[in-house]
């Protein structure tokens, strides 16, 4: 597979593009600083120069031409004001997904967030964060020209990962390592069948692969 990851340069996404590549797919990974494209190189996958707060719809689908997944896995950063949880963690993502409609990209994976709501009340940093997230998750439900997946992590942490996960519709609160969101993303990417399904995703028990199929088609 061609898998193209917007915010190629973000922490999940570099132990995501590790995987990919090791299995054997061609990964392009979107950043934004040409000093970031080493890091890409050395983990397996074709930087590509663009930014997403600038760019617009045809140069993004441009770089998702002949891709058969996206995945969205770019953001703000915990330092960022509230104006860059619009641009990057709402509008970007919506950026990006009508790019992926204009490419003819069917399958496509957002990283969104444990609480995200277009709803969520609250005027602090993280809650306008929430709404962002939210609200771009709303917007590719809304896309019928993509088979989408939204992945909601728990808490991230840098622990080491277990390869053991709790993911559900609902699963509550609680940890996970970017190790075992990366995992779980490698597998919805190559889960067609998870279409369709918006998924938290914490620390448990289960397997990644018994995890995601135990949800596919459901």
């Amino acid at each position: 597979m061609r898998i193209v990851i917007a915010g190629g340069h973000g922490q999940i996404a570099l132990r995501l593009e590790r995987l990919l590549a090791a299995r054997g797919d061609e990964v392009a990974g979107i950043i934004r600083k040409a000093e970031q494209a080493d890091d890409l190189r050395q983990a397996g996958a074709e930087p590509v120069v663009l930014d997403l707060e600038s760019a617009s719809v045809e140069e993004v689908a441009e770089q998702l031409r002949g891709a058969d997944a996206a995945v969205f896995a770019a953001g703000a950063g915990p330092g960022s004001g509230v104006a860059r949880k619009d641009t990057v963690d709402k509008a970007a993502a919506v950026l990006f997904a009508d790019a992926a409609v204009r490419a003819g990209v069917r399958r496509f994976v957002i990283v969104s967030s444990m609480g995200a709501d277009p709803r969520h009340q609250g005027d602090e940093i993280f809650d306008v964060y929430l709404r962002a997230k939210g609200e771009a998750d709303a917007y590719v439900r809304g896309l019928d020209a993509l088979d989408w997946t939204i992945l909601r992590p728990g808490q991230l942490t840098d622990d080491a990962g277990t390869g053991l996960v709790r993911l559900e519709a609902r699963t509550g609160r609680g940890p996970i390592p970017r190790d075992d969101v990366a995992a779980v993303l490698a597998e919805l990417v190559d889960t067609p069948a998870t279409a369709g399904l918006t998924l938290e995703l914490i620390s448990g028990s289960v397997p990644v692969s018994v995890a995601v199929k135990s949800v596919a088609g459901n």
